[in-house]
């Protein structure tokens, strides 16, 4: 059978849910500026039920999130105390490997807000400067379009990290990124910067399989790790939206969110997980899953 990455699931919906506070449009990082202790927390219910990596609380730390809330200088200061609540956990946990979240400029869903190839480059770049001692991969996530896979690959070039590209698909349709373009269109950008892994992420499990048929034949590992929403709302689509605007879905539990997943594995991913409202019982679930048909968890 197949050596399997296991990635965690949500981070920032995990600790949204487990601060209880309101939500606002800084999501996560509210959550590790008021209850720092809770990341590491997460972090390490993930290992403690089978993960292999954990993904840093950074996918929302950016310039250009945090400066509509006067939190601009912290932004340093913010990425330093996402690394230390992950590498604590793993520590803790004795092994594992640390994946560096890039979440979306402008906005997640967003490919409308999306910078100019240069500055995004640019934006990426100083994340890449800032993380890259203290992280093991890049996890380049929600990627909503074309214009979106160039400017982060171009801000992640200079690093020797294997870097990971993973795509956000429409809910109704798997073959085609949330900009409408078709997700084939990715070819000529995957080609020229051959990251390490192409990945599915932040879409619903029913739309992720015509997806990774399509990233099948770039002939990189590949990999999913869906979301629990029913759907992305008009209203999330809003400026600087709170996650009120989304609903969790009542019939994806563990098991039905790992028959998902295992059919992945048996359509050819290599590295899988979960996204927002997927939880460490759904890892804990699918890891079970995964051993029990024989595969290495790695």
């Amino acid at each position: 059978m197949s050596a399997i990455t296991l990635l965690d699931g949500s981070i920032g919906q995990e600790l949204v849910h487990r601060a209880g506070d309101r939500p606002t449009p800084l999501w996560s990082t509210s959550v590790m500026l008021e209850h720092p202790d809770l990341v590491r927390a997460v972090h390490g219910d993930y290992f403690a039920v089978g993960a292999t990596i954990a993904t840093t609380n950074t996918y929302a730390v950016l310039r250009d999130r945090l400066r509509p809330a006067g939190l601009e200088d912290r932004f340093a200061d913010l990425i330093e105390a996402a690394l230390d609540e992950a590498e604590a956990a793993r520590a803790a946990h004795g092994g594992g490997r640390i994946a560096a979240s890039l979440g979306p400029l402008g906005a997640s869903y967003r490919p409308d807000l999306f910078p100019p190839e240069k500055e995004a480059a640019a934006a990426y770049g100083e994340l890449v400067a800032l993380m890259g001692s203290r992280v093991d991969l890049w996890l380049i996530e929600t990627v909503s379009s074309i214009a979106h896979a160039r400017g982060a690959l171009l801000g992640c070039a200079d690093s020797a990290l294997p870097v990971w590209l993973s795509v956000t698909v429409e809910d109704e349709d798997g073959t085609r990124l949330r900009s409408g373009e078709a997700l084939a269109d990715l070819a000529p950008v995957v080609e020229e910067f051959r990251p390490d892994a192409v990945l599915v992420n932040c879409s619903r499990p029913e739309a992720t399989a015509a997806a990774l048929a399509i990233l099948k034949p770039l002939g990189l590992p590949m990999g999913a790790y869906a979301n629990g929403f029913t759907r992305i709302t008009e209203a999330f689509l809003e400026d600087r939206p709170t996650v009120e605007a989304l609903t969790a879905r009542k019939d994806l539990g563990p098991a039905d969110y790992a028959d998902f997943a295992m059919g992945w594995v048996e359509a050819g991913a290599t590295i899988v997980g979960g996204c927002c409202e997927v939880g460490p019982a759904h890892i804990a679930e699918l890891a079970r899953r995964l051993t029990a048909a024989g595969h290495e968890i790695v």
